[in-house]
């Protein structure tokens, strides 16, 4: 039996399609970082500063944030933000956006 990689995978389906099912995942990518980030850190909802125990909720079941917002939330976290912009092909190049640290 031989694999397909998903690139081919994907060169079969409808492009809307793919490109729907992408964003659904990375929606749904962050809503899981966020809960996870904060669990790893002994953070329970409640104890989010600057935040009531329901702005946490619904923060972290959002689809779509805020830069602004999630700095804030990560700040009460005690951490920073990096956003860095990556290069599509072989040759991968890094380029940092914004750098956030409290």
């Amino acid at each position: 039996m031989k694999f397909r990689s998903l690139n081919e995978l994907e060169a079969e389906l409808n492009p809307e399609v793919v490109s729907k099912a992408r964003k659904i995942y990375e929606q749904e990518s962050l809503n899981i970082k966020l809960k996870e980030l904060r669990g790893k850190y002994g953070f329970k909802q409640e104890n989010v500063v600057r935040f009531s125990q329901t702005a946490v909720s619904k923060l972290e079941n959002r689809k779509d944030i805020k830069v602004s917002t999630l700095m804030d939330y990560l700040e009460s976290l005690g951490m920073g933000l990096e956003i860095t912009a990556l290069t599509k092909g072989k040759k991968t190049k890094r380029e940092i956006l914004l750098s956030f640290n409290f």
